[in-house]
């Protein structure tokens, strides 16, 4: 059943494919030669994602989150896959909510609105009032989406398995990636993982010295009615900051409100991102919510990054680097993050990072773009063969989000300039950490173990001088093909002293003698030295090498 199933959708996928003309996809999905791929159009791939459903939004969504796998015009269209699904009819709601609640919906709720108020790939919204007048919001799964997750992302990794065979698949380790996106979508299936991602931020953000934490608003979550299925969350009564009055002000009263609410934001997220590690990935504007009492909400907590310590302080510092046009620091920092996929150039490297700041260099703080920045930084490094962590992707697509959505509710706002009064903070926290003493404790305990180890190590290697035990491992990158070439050279060397000294024999046993024997010995050399030269001439053309 299930591989039926699979096939009328592969069926699907195809005709998809034909609709939207995207050749490559129909040879692979045909069982035809796969070249090299042929990435669509972002408008097409954008369709195409579309019309093939919830499973296929989400893929793309989550394609959106990696900049460093697609250039930025990809990223802005699968950006857009953003509340493009229909909601599941009211009546079918009511019965799979009945189904996943503890209790009948009467015995907990004054009123449910089973006709959903927002509409996602994965779930979607109802608005409810508990028992006792509490309002909330019920996020409730798609029915059926866990099948239709389960057949879309076999197809997924089938097509990957067909990709891993090219050059592309190789480099961008496509198979990888199919399962990476796959456990990325079970996850989002459990909405007690994104309950208990929400009710992290909502702590991590309690406090803090950057923001006044009163003006910043998580969901609480209502766990007793929260399972896999369905999360239940308090209601915040606003709308998205975009289209609040305060946005279309152009008093200057509103202007001020705009920074406030912007600085506000920054200083939220630059917590997330270098304070605590744990960060919203998905702030477009339809997730930041202007409350009617003018505090500021963060929703929807289905997608979250990570950065550990490392990571953290190395983006800090990628920060300072780009913020004072730094190619050759940028250079050494990428270097820390990626993982090189073949030798890298590093002068090519940092010549196109000194390229691509020097196009920043001299503008105003309002004219550069942080996020696209970033990205650009990102592009440069995948076209010297360095492969980006997952988390770092994650974290620009997030950073480019934030970006944007602050810009289009406050032109005037710029990143560098909100986090240029916070950089001492963030340099005191990765040096110090959160607890002086302990960091402290740590580096005398560290110094410690030093000293100790030490005279043993320096009296081991003396003694494994003196009795000259001591082995030198050597190796150095780029001698393999040298010596290949060295080896070669010898080959052909001998070769030819021995097709020479087989001419010259059998010279010297014609000219002297006369017999029978005397001329049958000397075709033998010149038959043996011609085989041996021709042997010779068809290695050199075959190695391409003549000249």
């Amino acid at each position: 059943m299930l591989a039926s199933s699979r096939m009328s959708r592969q069926g699907e996928i195809i005709e998809v494919v034909f609709r939207n003309g995207w050749d490559y996809m129909r040879r692979l999905l045909s069982g035809g030669k796969a070249d090299e791929p042929e990435i669509p159009t972002p408008e097409v791939l954008r369709n195409i994602l579309t019309e093939l459903g919830p499973v296929y939004v989400k893929f793309g969504q989550l394609l959106s989150t990696r900049p460093d796998l697609l250039p930025p015009r990809y990223i802005e269209a699968l950006s857009s896959l953003q509340s493009t699904v229909l909601p599941v009819p009211a009546s079918q709601m009511e019965v799979f909510i009945r189904q996943n609640l503890p209790r009948p919906p009467e015995e907990l709720f004054e009123s449910i609105e089973y006709s959903a108020i927002a509409a996602g790939s994965i779930g979607q919204t109802h608005r409810a009032v508990l028992k006792g007048g509490r309002q909330v919001a019920i996020k409730v799964q798609r029915p059926g989406i866990e099948n239709l997750v389960e057949r879309d992302m076999a197809l997924i990794r089938d097509v990957a398995r067909l990709m891993s065979a090219t050059q592309f698949g190789q480099r961008y380790n496509v198979v990888e990636l199919a399962y990476e996106f796959s456990e990325a979508i079970r996850a989002e299936l459990d909405f007690g993982t994104e309950a208990e991602y929400t009710d992290l931020l909502r702590r991590n953000l309690h406090s803090s010295p950057w923001f006044d934490s009163n003006q910043i608003v998580v969901p609480e979550i209502i766990w007793e009615l929260t399972n896999s299925k369905i999360m239940v969350m308090e209601w915040l009564d606003g709308a998205p900051i975009l289209t609040t009055p305060v946005a279309k002000d152009t008093s200057e009263k509103a202007e001020r409100k705009r920074q406030q609410i912007t600085t506000l934001l920054f200083r939220t997220f630059f917590k997330q991102y270098f304070v605590d590690g744990f960060f919203h990935a998905d702030p477009h504007p339809g997730n930041l919510f202007f409350l009617r009492d003018g505090r500021i909400a963060i929703l929807d907590c289905g997608m979250m990054g990570r950065l550990d310590p490392r990571t953290r302080a190395t983006m800090t510092e990628m920060v300072l680097a780009i913020a004072s046009s730094d190619a050759q620091r940028c250079t050494q920092l990428t270097l820390k993050l990626t993982e090189p996929l073949q030798p890298t150039d590093l002068s090519k490297l940092e010549s196109d990072f000194t390229r691509l700041m020097g196009r920043y260099y001299g503008l105003s703080l309002e004219q550069v773009n942080t996020a696209e920045m970033f990205g650009e930084v990102l592009e440069a490094g995948t076209r010297n063969h360095l492969r980006w962590p997952a988390n770092v992707g994650l974290f620009t697509k997030s950073l480019a989000n934030l970006e944007g959505a602050a810009r289009q509710f406050n032109p005037q706002v710029n990143l560098l300039s909100e986090v240029r009064p916070l950089m001492a903070d963030l340099l005191r926290q990765q040096i110090a950490g959160d607890d002086l003493a302990q960091s402290l404790l740590r580096t005398g305990l560290e110094f410690r173990n030093l000293s100790l180890e030490s005279p043993r190590q320096f009296a081991f290697l003396l003694d494994r001088l003196s009795s000259e035990t001591l082995k030198w491992n050597v190796s150095l990158s780029g001698l393999e093909g040298l010596r290949r070439s060295i080896d070669d050279a010898a080959n052909r060397r001998a070769y030819s002293t021995v097709v020479a000294s087989l001419i010259v024999g059998a010279a010297i046993v014609s000219t002297n003698q006369q017999s029978s024997q005397g001329i049958i010995l000397s075709n033998i050399l010149f038959a043996a030295a011609t085989f041996l030269g021709l042997w010779l001439v068809v290695s050199i053309l075959r190695s391409g090498r003549l000249k």
